[in-house]
């Protein structure tokens, strides 16, 4: 039998612990894209460059980059009015779409009768509706809201209504068994049981607010990236198109981003918070 001086020799002394330092979150979020969108432009500039491919057919990226350095304040004005009319197209379908959410989740009679005319406007092409809406509602920004809260509608009401019911049944039986009102058990149960289908509906309708306010501005408007595009494309002035595209692909990275880090801090107790 060894000594204890030996068996202290023997023994395996346990690793240093050492803090996990942990990347910050915007790292995490900012990096990675920033690395995939500059391996994808150097392949672009050195394809433009072999080939030869002339700036009015396809732009290489040093002359979009050096566009928007020229006149960046006509991308940011524009950009403006542009993330105006799809934030509030977001906000008015999103409000809308809940509330009949909240209605359909409690009624199945509701969900047969209101479901049905809801896929009717998701299937119904948004360039045959958005005419209509000039004519309607003139050529301010009301057109483009609308057409904005149609198209982020439906996947923010289906959602909506699977998270609203898809609750424990036993947290359900005990608020029932104590006499909870349906207020009660809406805020203490379905509200939180349905925010992770919540917030992907709201990282899928971010980006199509963004396409939503664009095609309206196609059709009645003399301000946005919509109308800058439109523009550019009949002067074939493709240098200044394509820096409307960056900037509408800069604010639809950005939006959907800052919706996953709203999703993280909201759902830290929450499974999915991890893969967010």
């Amino acid at each position: 039998m060894g000594t204890p001086q030996a068996e202290k020799r023997l023994a395996v002394r346990p690793m240093s612990a050492t803090p996990d330092r942990k990347l910050p979150v915007w790292f995490t979020y900012v990096v990675p894209p920033l690395l995939a969108l500059t391996v994808v432009a150097i392949i672009w500039e050195i394809w433009i460059e072999v080939r030869d491919v002339p700036i009015y057919l396809v732009p290489a990226p040093s002359d979009v980059l050096a566009g928007l350095v020229e006149d960046p304040f006509l991308f940011v004005k524009e950009g403006v009015v542009t993330l105006t009319e799809a934030m509030a197209g977001f906000v008015l379908g999103s409000t809308v779409a809940l509330a009949g959410a909240v209605l359909m989740a409690h009624s199945r009679v509701l969900e047969r009768s209101l479901l049905p005319l809801a896929i009717l406007v998701k299937v119904t092409p948004i360039v045959a509706i958005a005419p209509l809406f000039v004519i309607w509602f003139g050529f301010g920004m009301m057109p483009k809201i609308l057409i904005t809260a149609l198209i982020t509608f439906f996947p923010v009401l289906v959602n909506g209504i699977t998270g609203f019911r898809s609750v424990d049944p036993g947290a359900m039986d005990f608020l029932r068994s104590i006499n909870a009102s349906r207020r009660e058990i809406f805020l203490t149960l379905r509200l939180p049981s349905s925010m992770p289908y919540l917030f992907s509906a709201f990282r899928v309708s971010i980006p199509l607010a963004v396409i939503g306010a664009v095609v309206g501005e196609w059709f009645s408007a003399d301000r946005g990236l919509g109308s800058v595009i439109i523009v550019a494309h009949s002067n074939l002035d493709m240098v200044t198109l394509f820096g409307a595209i960056v900037t509408l692909a800069i604010m639809g990275i950005g939006l959907t981003l800052a919706v996953s880090v709203a999703e993280k801090k909201a759902l830290f107790w929450h499974e999915s918070s991890s893969l967010v």
